[in-house]
């Protein structure tokens, strides 16, 4: 067993010995990280099932267009209350509304929270962030951030024009096969919502972005790419966040995670949301990870347990421009713990805690999130 200890919401000590506070069966982690979320989902999941990602993209903004910023405020903040439970203790939140950033203050969840922006026109998509920076207010655990959305719904100008503005930014990014029918022809199920996309672009979508592709620039998803896209990706130092179930649900494809880290990128893992995955379970996410590395690269050593439980903390922390600040135990870094049980479970007794972690781990095995020297949730105390 480690002991601990923290001030001011800063780990200061890490040393061998038995803590005050003593789980018997128990693996203690460093908080861990969402890579991708949008919690203003929370509870959008069991619609469009089986429909093509550009179709299931126009019913996913008609439904979040008729919902008042109040209904967000509320269901973000179910969405950061389910991350605490299941371990998370900082989520990267895309944030159609600026709620998300509401939420996670709310109940004491560490966030970056990426205020959407849609459009051509700089001076367009500039006021759009104004009314959101305004609805999100102010936290001392939440950082707000901009969302050019995707490179079929904003053009290279908002994008420059949000790179430029010195506060994080994340998109998403060659998500579907349906985005580079657009981009270069014009064409394909995103065709049914023209009316919110910018022009075809003639190039496909990383491609698209070349001249702002850069290492300040979080993009999520990544499954549609070439060879010659992930060596771009590479060469710019692109930061990944990568979302397998959502992925592999809207039948988009599995990324290239393995090339993606053998090629040194730095990557984390992400829930997306339930409009797309079933939920903010990043245990679910993990094992999902590891079985669609190993079933595309026919290794099973494509993802080991340890690279996925980096995928949720030293790798998140990377691509989130945090090293050392989170995704560690270690003297300086923010006091953001997980502690997870084993007692019970397939992997009990212990051979390799890690391995019983990511294969073992779920959010009712989840015995105390801790974030910024806080609890934020204790099992059978709070939900």
């Amino acid at each position: 067993m480690l002991f601990r200890s923290w001030a001011d919401g800063r780990i200061v000590d890490v040393s061998e010995g038995r803590g005050e506070r003593h789980y018997d069966n128990a693996v203690v982690l460093p908080g861990l990280i969402n890579a991708h979320s949008h919690l203003e989902y929370a509870t959008y999941a069991g619609f469009g099932d089986g429909e093509p990602f550009g179709t299931w993209l126009g019913t996913h903004v008609v439904r979040k267009r008729a919902l008042e910023f109040a209904d967000m405020v509320a269901i973000a903040t179910r969405g950061a209350a389910d991350s605490l439970t299941a371990g998370i203790t900082m989520t990267a939140d895309y944030s159609f509304s600026g709620a998300a950033a509401i939420a996670a203050a709310a109940v004491g969840l560490r966030a970056i929270v990426y205020l959407e922006v849609f459009g051509s026109d700089p001076a367009v998509t500039a006021a759009q962030l104004e009314q959101k920076r305004q609805a999100a207010g102010a936290s001392p655990l939440v950082t707000l951030g901009v969302s050019p959305h995707a490179p079929f719904t904003c053009s290279l100008e908002v994008y420059q024009w949000c790179l430029g503005l010195g506060i994080p930014v994340g998109t998403h990014l060659a998500e579907s096969a349906n985005e580079n029918d657009w981009l270069v022809h014009g064409s394909g199920p995103l065709a049914a919502n023209a009316a919110i996309m910018i022009p075809p672009t003639g190039k496909r979508a990383v491609q698209t972005l070349e001249a702002v592709l850069g290492p300040e620039l979080l993009c999520a998803h990544c499954v549609e790419v070439s060879a010659d896209d992930v060596a771009l990706l590479v060469a710019r130092d692109v930061p990944v966040a990568h979302c397998p179930r959502s992925n592999a649900l809207l039948g988009c494809g599995i990324a290239p995670l393995h090339d993606f880290l053998e090629a040194g990128l730095r990557v984390g893992l992400g829930t997306d949301s339930p409009a797309s995955t079933p939920s903010f379970d990043i245990w679910e996410e993990l094992r999902t990870a590891i079985y669609v590395a190993r079933g595309r690269e026919r290794r099973p050593d494509a993802l080991s347990a340890h690279q996925a439980l980096a995928l949720v903390t030293t790798g998140a922390a990377a691509a989130l421009g945090r090293t050392g600040e989170i995704g560690v135990l270690a003297p300086g870094a923010n006091a953001d713990i997980t502690v997870l049980s084993l007692a019970g479970s397939p992997y009990d007794p212990v051979e390799d805690p890690v391995v019983a972690a990511i294969f073992g781990g779920s959010p009712d095995r989840i015995l105390e999130t801790i974030v910024d020297g806080t609890t934020r949730y204790r099992q059978g105390e709070t939900s």
